[in-house]
């Protein structure tokens, strides 16, 4: 098991809704993290936090595959 950080969590969300992840490794640069740990993250958050994210291999970007609120508040 791994730990997740919360705070990277929320910047892929914000990167993903305003379509500037770029490639996978670009993402893993912009986190400061191994693309290894991006596909943890999107991995995680595709399935525990129900996110639909898909990656659009024209645009080179992540995006969701519908409308996606994620509420990090308690």
């Amino acid at each position: 098991m791994y730990v997740l950080d919360i705070r990277i969590i929320i910047r892929i969300h914000e990167l993903i809704k305003a379509e500037l992840t770029g490639s996978p490794k670009d993402l893993s640069v912009k986190l400061d993290i191994s693309e290894r740990t991006v596909y943890n993250y999107l991995e995680y958050m595709k399935i525990e936090l129900n996110a639909p994210i898909v990656y659009n291999s024209q645009k080179r970007n992540y995006c969701y595959e519908r409308e996606c609120k994620l509420c990090f508040n308690g």
